[in-house]
């Protein structure tokens, strides 16, 4: 009988620790944003779900680059555009989908163009921080003082502007970033 009792725990603490891995890799969080989403992981800018037919199911896959999610929702594309224009976040002229190459999702993109803005950063030296891409597609033309290797939006203000609380500023950039991708897709 004793014999029995130790075979069937051993079999237990042997299922929870092959089974601890996988829950570990995806947890379940309310809303879809990580605890402290803020930092590196950009939380709910990763999934802009929307009720809004195609552009719901588009905007979602959040595995698409910025640069495929755009090409594949053009509507998206000119609206978010238009309004990154109008806030005079992003110059009249350029190409969303220029600006976001590189980028993992849209809403890490979009956050660094507030970042960008709301801190007086050149967002090319944001961007090759976080990519690694520079005006011409390429490492090599990021500017003198930008990261050798991918930053996190938190990471890169730190490194560009050291004064600045770089935490409160992504997510507030986070937060901006969501509310005008949530708006594009309502057609807001």
């Amino acid at each position: 009988m004793n014999r029995s009792k130790l075979i069937a725990t051993g079999a237990a603490i042997a299922f929870c620790f092959a089974a601890a891995p996988a829950f570990a890799q995806h947890p379940s969080h309310a809303g879809g944003a990580a605890p402290g989403g803020a930092g590196g992981s950009h939380g709910p800018a990763m999934d802009h779900s929307s009720s809004a037919g195609s552009m719901g199911s588009s905007a979602k896959s959040s595995s698409s680059s910025p640069t495929t999610l755009l090409d594949r929702n053009t509507k998206l594309d000119s609206t978010l555009t238009s309004k990154l224009q109008s806030k005079g976040l992003l110059p009249t002229g350029t190409d969303l989908k220029d600006a976001c190459g590189g980028f993992k999702n849209l809403g890490q993109c979009v956050a660094a163009i507030h970042v960008s803005h709301n801190l007086k950063i050149p967002f090319t030296n944001l961007k090759c921080d976080m990519t690694n891409v520079g005006p011409d597609g390429t490492a090599s033309s990021c500017p003198t003082g930008t990261s050798a290797s991918k930053l996190s939006l938190g990471k890169s203000i730190q490194a560009l502007s050291p004064n600045a609380d770089a935490k409160s500023e992504s997510k507030t950039a986070q937060k901006q970033s969501d509310e005008d991708i949530k708006d594009a897709e309502s057609g807001s």
